[in-house]
């Protein structure tokens, strides 16, 4: 796979693999876990809220009030 980068992203880019002392192949494959794990996260979390939110409903509208 071929990733095509403005020079701003790529100085961005290299910047971040120097900093954790790996190589940007490496720095943007971290980058894919993190966010990969944050949307599943947030997930999660909507799916709990939203239980909640079914479970809860009558009190919820009574606190509105």
């Amino acid at each position: 796979m071929t990733l095509r980068l403005s020079d701003d992203h790529d100085a961005k880019l290299t910047a971040l693999a120097a900093a954790q002392g790996v190589s940007k192949q490496q720095a943007v494959l971290r980058l894919i876990d993190a966010a990969a794990e944050r949307d599943s996260k947030n997930e999660r979390l909507h799916r709990v809220a939203a239980r909640v939110k079914a479970r809860d409903a009558e009190l919820l509208e009574r606190l509105a009030q």
